[in-house]
């Protein structure tokens, strides 16, 4: 069990894709979507994961966050029988200082989205925010992945 703090950027230009230190495709689906209780399971890379996330704080920047690595196969069965709307995306890791941003750009309904995420010790830490950072959304319902396949970014 543990407590996730992190904050969400929309990204306003592609210079992130030269800084970036790896790249990897993700399809996630979700068996429940509800705010108390997210259920996803994902495919990233070549590595299968079922995750658990609790409700968030009022700022959204913290939740309770549970996961666990289980084989491919079993995600592939799993997303049978997920909620309609299926993301698909690829994941930029950029390293910043000592943090590590994960940008998001998303294909499908929400092609043109792309969000950044940095994970944070505590949700007043100071960090440098690089150029391509714009404006954060953190706590913003419509940018979670959860609603961002009930709403895709392609019917705002």
């Amino acid at each position: 069990m543990s407590q996730e703090i992190e904050r969400k950027f929309l990204v306003k230009s592609d210079a992130y894709k030269a800084q970036a230190t790896r790249q990897t495709r993700i399809t996630q689906g979700y068996l429940s979507s509800i705010p108390e209780r997210t259920v996803r399971v994902r495919i990233k890379g070549n590595k299968g994961f079922i995750t658990i996330k609790g409700i968030g704080n009022a700022a959204g920047a913290s939740r309770y966050e549970w996961e666990k690595e289980i084989a491919v196969e079993e995600v592939q069965e799993l997303l049978q029988i997920c909620e309609p709307g299926v993301i698909d995306k690829t994941r930029y890791e950029v390293k910043i200082g000592k943090y590590i941003f994960e940008v998001d750009e998303f294909y499908g309904e929400n092609q043109g989205l792309v969000v950044a995420e940095i994970e944070l010790a505590d949700e007043n830490e100071s960090f440098d925010k690089p150029e391509w950072l714009g404006q954060e959304v953190t706590g913003e319902v419509k940018y979670y992945n959860s609603m961002l396949m009930k709403q895709p970014y392609s019917k705002w």
